[in-house]
């Protein structure tokens, strides 16, 4: 369809007489799904379906969507549990410093919704594999600690004098 569209024709021609050649050609013979009913779905569905078809497809994760910020604490929340499978510390050591230069990259200039990323404890997701470790295969690993809640600024009231 590299062709330039005659200067006689007008566009909708030249696109009819395009779809006539092809069907001519057999290119519109044996399509996946032809003789089947569309899928039915609801109002609600219809909006978000064909995006959940098409990632399925092309085999793509919905996750990759999610911006920077979201993915880094998906990528946080799992790193427990990934880092499990690996065999010594400093394959633990080389993960979480990976993870934490991806956080101060998009600290620098961040994009998509401010969200606060705390830098991973390196020592402290080591010595968790260590333990578990030790413990022998299939122990469960102990859940990394929360981090400390924020402190609120309380703002004090002036007595006014009058």
């Amino acid at each position: 369809m590299t062709e330039r569209k005659p200067r006689d024709l007008n566009f909708t021609s030249w696109i009819d007489q395009q779809i006539n050649e092809a069907a001519e050609r057999g290119a519109f013979d044996n399509l996946p799904g032809a003789g089947k009913p569309l899928p039915k779905r609801t109002d609600e569905d219809a909006g978000q379906a064909w995006l959940r078809d098409y990632l399925r497809r092309e085999g793509v994760a919905a996750e990759e969507l999610l911006p920077t910020p979201l993915k880094l604490r998906k990528e946080i929340e799992r790193l427990t549990a990934t880092v499990q499978d690996l065999r010594t510390e400093q394959e633990v050591r080389d993960v979480v410093s990976d993870l934490n230069r991806r956080i101060i990259e998009w600290r620098r200039i961040p994009t998509g919704p401010p969200l606060f990323l705390p830098l991973v404890d390196r020592d402290l997701l080591v010595s968790q594999w260590r333990e578990s470790h030790q413990a022998g295969p299939g122990a469960q690993p102990s859940a990394p600690p929360a981090p400390p809640p924020r402190q609120r600024r309380r703002l004090r009231r002036r007595s006014r004098k009058e």
